[in-house]
């Protein structure tokens, strides 16, 4: 065999060999993945048994890299899914897994995804350096048992589109920062520990969809600003500790479709516009302190799938108007200082008795006649 022979033989062996290094992700992406596997402990799955190799692109479960530069973009890893992996538990779809997020995460700084959600046992605080990722779009940490607050920095995010920080155990306040996030479309903050107020300038967030905030310690009053975000279809601020008046403006908002303001302390009279508004299709006010009469505006545009007044001190009547409603699924009244008779026809026709139980003074389908 000639020496030309022999070498084509060994550089066509050696060029997967030289190729595959190439396209391998760089030794610190992996080397920061592996200090944060190492961090974290999940017993029943396997699923950091693919993390092997010197190639982080290929074939790692949850990574995902640039087909060009091969550097890492996407961590996810999901505890509830359809995942087929999930499926060896036994548990329905739901994993388990405990430990901390290692702050090598931050070594990938062309991460655009990173989802550590739903393994409950997950703890500790979030790394602060996740601030600093400049290419981060979606930052999903939900149903973990996350503590500590959120990091101060966290408006230096400013391709951030998902922000989902859910079901954990998150203290302190909602960082000034926030509002700074201008790519914002989905935040969740739901089910923590967070106190202090909704920042009053929350209203800058103009890109923003949906405000999920209910079942934290949250108080003061709901801002103003609000009435801004021209593109907000769902804000839930349910089970705080928020007080004040329902501001009008809320009712003039065109997108807003679900307005959840149940369970706080909020007082005054409910504003017309905020019940007359044509856009909104879920409401709820109850169990608060709200007083005065149920405004009569209702109308032929009116189309609620849930109307929830109860556990207020509502009194008067109930509103004749609900009749011109174009629709109106469930209805709660009750709990409050209602008088009067109940109107008749549609939605009334179809309600139970539980819609007007404990009033002052009632009469009328579904209660007993006046």
């Amino acid at each position: 065999m000639g020496i030309f022979s022999f070498n084509a033989i060994a550089l066509a062996f050696l060029l997967p060999i030289i190729s595959g290094a190439v396209n391998a992700c760089p030794p610190s992406d992996r080397e920061a993945l592996l200090a944060l596997s190492s961090s974290l402990k999940e017993p029943y799955l396997g699923i950091f048994d693919s993390w092997k190799g010197t190639d982080c692109c290929s074939n790692w479960y949850g990574i995902s890299c640039d087909p060009t530069t091969h550097r890492v973009t996407d961590v996810s890893l999901r505890g509830e899914s359809e995942d087929p992996i999930l499926q060896k538990t036994g548990h329905s779809s739901s994993g388990y897994m405990t430990g901390t997020i290692n702050p090598s995460i931050c070594q990938l700084d062309r991460l655009t995804t990173l989802i550590i959600a739903d393994w409950k046992g997950i703890a500790g605080e979030i790394p602060s350096c996740l601030a600093s990722l400049p290419n981060l779009r979606v930052l999903d940490l939900i149903g973990n048992s996350l503590s500590g607050k959120i990091p101060d920095q966290i408006g230096n995010l400013q391709k951030l589109t998902v922000l989902n920080l859910a079901d954990n155990k998150i203290n302190g306040e909602i960082p000034s920062s926030i509002v700074q996030l201008s790519s914002l479309k989905h935040l969740d903050l739901s089910n923590n520990l967070l106190t202090g107020e909704v920042p009053a300038n929350f209203g800058n967030l103009k890109m923003l969809s949906r405000a999920l905030l209910s079942g934290n310690q949250l108080t003061g009053t709901i801002p103003i600003s609000i009435s801004n975000m021209y593109r907000l279809a769902d804000l839930d601020l349910s089970r705080n500790k928020i007080q004040g008046q329902i501001p009008a403006q809320l009712g003039k908002m065109k997108v807003l479709a679900t307005l959840d303001l149940g369970s706080n302390m909020l007082t005054g009279e409910i504003p017309p516009a905020v019940l007359g508004s044509t856009g909104l299709g879920i409401l709820n006010l109850s169990r608060n302190s709200l007083e005065g009469n149920i405004p009569d505006v209702f109308g032929p545009k009116s189309y609620f799938m849930a109307l929830d007044l109860s556990f207020n001190n509502l009194k008067g009547a109930v509103p004749g108007s609900l009749s011109s409603a174009k629709f109106v699924g469930h209805l709660d009244l009750s709990h409050n200082h209602l008088c009067g008779t109940i109107p008749v026809g549609t939605p009334f026709d179809h309600l139970e008795a539980s819609s007007f139980d404990s009033n002052d003074c009632l009469c009328g389908n579904p209660l007993k006649t006046c």
